[in-house]
């Protein structure tokens, strides 16, 4: 069982920027991969950046250049920089992270887990 627990988010006019924060407890052993995914009023949710405990990182294309995720698997913590907010950028923006673990009878098993989601809102 992980929990993921988001801070950061808010109101901010265009142009402007935000830092969202992400932090992982419980099980947290078995977490390889952790990111951002959000979604819009009347759209389907949509990656907007992970990264691996190996510095691998995938990104949409919406974000890159303006947004940087970063984080600290030692703290179970993934963060999300983002610059140059747009309108189209506000939504419920969620954390994610991806286990893999294997049980003693040797099969692998894999697991997403979610946060509740924080809101970012860009608007004037």
């Amino acid at each position: 069982q992980v929990d993921l627990v988001e801070s950061g988010g808010g109101l901010v006019p265009p142009g402007g920027s935000l830092n969202l924060s992400c932090t992982a407890s419980g099980d947290t052993l078995s977490i390889n991969t952790m990111g951002w995914f959000r979604r819009a009023p009347g759209k389907q949710r949509e990656l907007v950046a992970t990264i691996t405990e190996g510095g691998h990182i995938e990104s949409a294309d919406s974000v890159k250049g303006r947004f940087t995720i970063s984080s600290d698997f030692s703290k179970d913590r993934v963060y999300l920089r983002m610059n140059k907010l747009t309108p189209e950028d506000s939504a419920v923006y969620y954390c994610y992270a991806h286990e893999t673990y294997q049980s003693p009878g040797g099969a692998v098993y894999e697991d997403d887990n979610w946060g509740q989601g924080t809101q970012v809102t860009v608007s004037s």
